[in-house]
């Protein structure tokens, strides 16, 4: 049998429920079919690159699959006729991750670090935008575009000027 990692987006208004309830029948169907479903990672609601469906946020789901090709285009031909399924991609590896993924290797380092306070937006001196005094104006925000710290604008001396009635 073939080794998988099969990955599905689930709208986001479905309920973790319910996103339970899929990732159960999928496992369902490749049981069924002979196969058997190693490792299961919910990495919940996500925000998407692009909206979706009109979708911009998805829940993600990991499956590590051990099958034969047959449960996977079954797997694949459930979810395009199920509406909760935004999209989907099965990949076929010479052989599964084990531990978690590297999606929650992620989600670990990112709460470990925030655990400690480690953000680069909590460091003494450090931020983004709120630190900079004045953007690309040059000091206060007058309007003048880069010429705020030039003063008013000057009329040129080779310009023409004309008066009205002459």
């Amino acid at each position: 049998m073939a080794l998988y990692e099969h990955v599905f987006l689930a709208r986001q208004d479905a309920s973790t429920q319910q996103v339970e309830e899929l990732t159960a029948q999928m496992t369902g169907i490749v049981e069924g079919l002979g196969g058997k479903v190693t490792k299961t990672e919910n990495w919940g609601v996500r925000s998407l690159t692009y909206r979706m469906n009109k979708n911009r946020k998805a829940h993600f789901v990991l499956l590590n699959i051990d099958a034969p090709s047959a449960a996977i285009a079954e797997i694949e031909r459930q979810e395009r006729i199920s509406e909760d399924v935004i999209r989907y991609l099965s990949v076929r590896v010479e052989e599964l991750e084990e531990g978690p993924s590297a999606m929650m290797r992620k989600a670990d380092r990112d709460r470990e670090r925030d655990d400690r306070g480690g953000g680069f937006r909590d460091r003494e001196g450090g931020g983004f935008r709120g630190d900079r005094e004045g953007g690309f104006r040059g000091g206060d925000r007058d309007g003048g575009g880069f010429r705020g710290d030039r003063g008013p604008r000057r009329p040129r001396e080779d310009a023409e000027t004309t008066t009205d009635g002459e």
